[in-house]
C-alpha cells in the first residue's frame, strides 16, 4: 500500500502529540544576520512542503534520540533512503543531520533533520533499519565530525585513512 502525504503526516502528528517524537524548535531571536543565520523556525515538527520549491513533499523535524523511529515508520510505509548528509549551522553552534526518503511506488519525498551540537554532534545510526545507511553516515562522519553512534565502522570512507580533520566544517582551513 502507497501512504498519502496526508496519512504519513497524520503518523508523525500523532507521535509527537503523543510524546514519542518532540519537536526540534530553534531560537530564531539568537540568528545572526547574513549567509550562515538559520532560517526562522518552521511552525511545526511536521510541514507538508510544496515540491516544486523545494523537491520534496514532507519535512520533519525530529530530536536526535528519534531518527531511528523516524526510520521504522518510514521503512513500514515502504520508503527507501536515499541519502544522508549534515550541514554545518556554525553560528548557532549546531550541526544537522538531513535524512532523505523516497517511496519507489510514488512521487512521494520526505526529508527528516534532526540537530546536534557542534561540541558534541552524536546521533544514533540507522543502518540496522536501513543497511544501506552505512556508506552514507560514514560520508557524514568524514566530511562534517558527525558520530553516528552504534555504526560498526566509521573509519574514513573517502578521506585518507589518517585525516583528523572534516572538510565541510565552516570553520575547516585547509
Amino acid at each position: 500500500m502507497i501512504p498519502s502525504l496526508e496519512q504519513l503526516s497524520d503518523q508523525f502528528t500523532r507521535l509527537i502529540r503523543l510524546g514519542a517524537v518532540a519537536p526540534n524548535v530553534q531560537d530564531s531571536a539568537a540568528a545572526s544576520p547574513g549567509p550562515t543565520a538559520t532560517p526562522p523556525p518552521s511552525p511545526g515538527p511536521v510541514q507538508p512542503v510544496d515540491y516544486s520549491l523545494k523537491g520534496y513533499h514532507l519535512d520533519i523535524t525530529v530530536p536526535p534520540g528519534q531518527v531511528i523511529l523516524a526510520a521504522e515508520i518510514l521503512d513500514k510505509n515502504g520508503f527507501g533512503l536515499d541519502a544522508i548528509t549534515g550541514v554545518d549551522w556554525i553560528a548557532q553552534d549546531e550541526m544537522e543531520v538531513v535524512y532523505d526518503y523516497f517511496h519507489p511506488l510514488s512521487p512521494l519525498r520526505v526529508v527528516v533533520r534532526a540537530r546536534v551540537p557542534r561540541s558534541h554532534p552524536e546521533i544514533p545510526t540507522i543502518y540496522k533499519v536501513f543497511p544501506g545507511a552505512n556508506w552514507h553516515e560514514r560520508e557524514t562522519h568524514d566530511f562534517f565530525g558527525i558520530r553516528f553512534l552504534g555504526h560498526p565502522d566509521l573509519t574514513p570512507l573517502l578521506l585518507p585513512e589518517d585525516a583528523d580533520y572534516h572538510p565541510l566544517r565552516k570553520d575547516f582551513n585547509a
